[in-house]
């Protein structure tokens, strides 16, 4: 005599059976609270230093020194905004100038070579292709800092220090965006478009403007916000070769008004707060506009 099974109590794949276990849904959930948890205090420890500067920027000299640290007392912002636009006949405006001139031209132009560099080894081959590229991941691996003492002797045989030439140039040779322009040529550029337009009669650099730079918009904007944040963080190298306070970037004003308290006793600490407070409104500006490009770009280079 043969037995039918039921259907309805056919036996549920152990597949089936794994996944509506209540122990595992119980660790699912401890998981993601456990996640989300992290996710709040890393906030909160990147947030906190925000907050306490947009605390400080609101007191006046004697609420900064006698009041809570991380909340308000009295609104002073206006008064402090008025006398750091005024002080010294207004040269944190010149600082401004001077650093959105040194983070926007220096970070254009690196841009624009690195993207030709990270093209030419990533589609061109040649004698000592390898041994370039070697030579440009070695090169980034070397800390700014060190380089700053050998860069002030070249400049200062050249006269190009306390120059805006003496920032912008180094601006122009970012090692670790031609890493990163080249992993994206590499992803975004066939070389079978290449062969077409040559065939076509275009020439390399007709090729490179027309066609290239269109297809890596992406890659390039990754490549200019990390440029600028970089050189508008720099300090090493703008307090070594500028002198004068007419070619100061922001970072090296406010860091000289912060020292006259102890140099001559004038307290500037409710002017240096306020001006490190609008130092960070270009960044977040930049950041904001370009997030899209940057989170594409940064993303493939990661797979790649």
């Amino acid at each position: 005599m043969t037995l039918t099974q039921d259907p309805a109590q056919k036996t549920v794949p152990p597949t089936v059976r794994r996944r509506t276990r209540p122990d595992q849904a119980v660790r699912t959930r401890g998981s993601q609270r456990f996640l989300l948890l992290g996710l709040i205090l890393a906030s909160v420890y990147s947030l906190f230093p925000v907050w306490w500067l947009i605390v400080a920027a609101t007191k006046d000299r004697t609420g900064l020194y006698q009041s809570n640290g991380l909340w308000f007392s009295g609104m002073h912002l206006w008064d402090n905004l008025h006398q750091l636009f005024t002080y010294q006949d207004g040269i944190f405006l010149r600082w401004t100038a001077n650093s959105l001139l040194y983070a926007g031209a220096g970070s254009l132009g690196g841009t624009l070579i690195a993207l030709a560099t990270g093209y030419g080894l990533a589609r061109f081959d040649f004698p000592g292709r390898s041994v370039v590229f070697a030579c440009v991941v070695g090169s980034f691996l070397i800390p700014i800092a060190l380089l700053t003492l050998p860069l002030y002797l070249l400049f200062s045989e050249i006269g190009l220090v306390d120059t805006p030439w003496a920032m912008l140039i180094p601006c122009l040779i970012n090692p670790f965006s031609v890493y990163l322009a080249k992993v994206y040529t590499e992803s975004t550029i066939p070389y079978e478009l290449l062969e077409a337009a040559r065939l076509d009669g275009a020439g390399e650099l007709r090729i490179f403007v027309s066609i290239v730079l269109r297809m890596m918009t992406t890659g390039g904007a990754t490549v200019f916000l990390l440029a600028f944040v970089n050189t508008w963080n720099a300090f090493f190298l703008p307090l070594t070769v500028l002198r004068g306070e007419e070619n100061w970037t922001l970072n090296i004003g406010l860091y000289n008004w912060s020292g006259k308290r102890l140099e001559s006793g004038v307290d500037l600490t409710s002017l240096v707060l306020t001006g490190a407070l609008l130092s960070i409104v270009p960044m977040a500006i930049m950041m904001v506009a370009m997030r899209r490009y940057w989170r594409t770009g940064v993303t493939l280079g990661a797979l790649k």
